[in-house]
């Protein structure tokens, strides 16, 4: 798999993480990301997890509960694509997802062993991606998809959200 994905390969609003994604490879800076995030995030302890910035607002908890949900999502539609299926998939409300997850109620660390978890799943999906399977696409949430757009995707979001922690919660 060479090359960052084109316009078309997605829907606008999702190139807000593409575009955080440095180079051409997704797979390594998945992999390159794994020990740089889960260092960051052994970096806040128990209590600071249960911090919210805004009463509305979720907690640093509720965050990275949602930052695992999504990359789960992210490359169950990979997957789904490269293997060829071709029925579209529904849409993910993340706040459907966070309400449901009980996020606060699990341990800190806990989550953040989630987070290495899911990662390393993640790796090997994409690691293993079979070469013809990387501009295969489909429609979730009403938007096109590829496999590649999505494996840029998995990266930027959790870069987005990591963002968003040292500068709103931290």
């Amino acid at each position: 798999m060479n090359g960052r994905p084109e316009k078309t390969e997605s829907a606008a609003y999702y190139f807000t993480y593409i575009d955080k994604v440095v180079g051409d490879d997704p797979v390594a800076a998945i992999e390159r990301q794994l020990p740089e995030t889960i260092a960051f995030l052994q970096g806040i302890s128990e209590e600071k997890s249960q911090h919210r910035y805004a009463p509305e607002k979720w907690s640093i908890r509720q965050l990275l509960s949602h930052v695992n949900d999504t990359e789960r999502a992210f490359a169950f539609r990979a997957l789904w694509f490269a293997r060829g299926f071709d029925s579209p998939l529904p849409g993910f409300d993340q706040d459907i997802a966070a309400a449901a997850a009980e996020a606060d109620r699990i341990s800190w660390a806990g989550h953040v062993e989630e987070f290495s978890r899911v990662r390393l799943a993640t790796i090997s999906l994409f690691k293993n991606m079979p070469n013809d399977a990387w501009m295969k696409s489909g429609i979730a949430s009403e938007n096109p998809f590829t496999v590649r757009a999505l494996a840029f995707i998995v990266p930027g979001h959790v870069e987005h959200h990591m963002g968003v922690l040292r500068e709103r919660y931290l």
